[in-house]
């Protein structure tokens, strides 16, 4: 039986691994960790069916509109978002990832999809959905626990 000490050791050795994955890209790439959020946040809105805006990524990653502004710039001039004028409304700007960084994306960490490929070949769809709600609750409750400690936090920020 595996109790929650473990499974939370075990989310956060994964978190530890996977953040200096992407870190080594940044670095690559000369990208702040903020960039790189703001990247996969873009890049992930295609799940959900809305284009990504300045508005929503600020709201997403609690940023004012001016750090947010900073940020789309940096990522624009490295060539890995797009400010596009919506097809449906053209007073809205939707962010895009551009093909040529998609690729970019996809050559670097190409060998960490194959390695997780191969990792959980072994499971079977019924595991996969339980690990897959695993994920999902431990998400909704890391998101639900950043008010508390925000404010528990001395000066109030994390």
């Amino acid at each position: 039986m595996v109790d929650n000490s473990t499974l939370v050791r075990l989310l956060r050795q994964l978190t530890v691994e996977t953040d200096r994955f992407a870190e080594l890209f940044g670095e690559a790439q000369g990208m702040h960790r903020t960039d790189l959020n703001a990247l996969a946040l873009i890049m992930d809105a295609r799940w959900s069916g809305l284009p990504m805006s300045p508005s929503r990524l600020a709201e997403a990653m609690h940023l004012s509109a001016s750090a947010t502004t900073s940020v789309l710039d940096r990522l624009e001039a490295s060539g890995h978002v797009e400010r596009s004028r919506s097809a449906h409304d053209r007073r809205r700007i939707e962010l895009l990832v551009p093909e040529k960084a998609k690729a970019l994306g996809a050559r670097f960490f190409g060998p960490l999809d194959t390695a997780f490929t191969a990792a959980w070949a072994g499971f079977s769809d019924a595991e996969k959905a339980v690990v897959a709600r695993f994920l999902t609750a431990s998400i909704a409750a890391t998101v639900s626990a950043r008010p508390d400690v925000n404010h528990d936090t001395p000066g109030g920020q994390t």
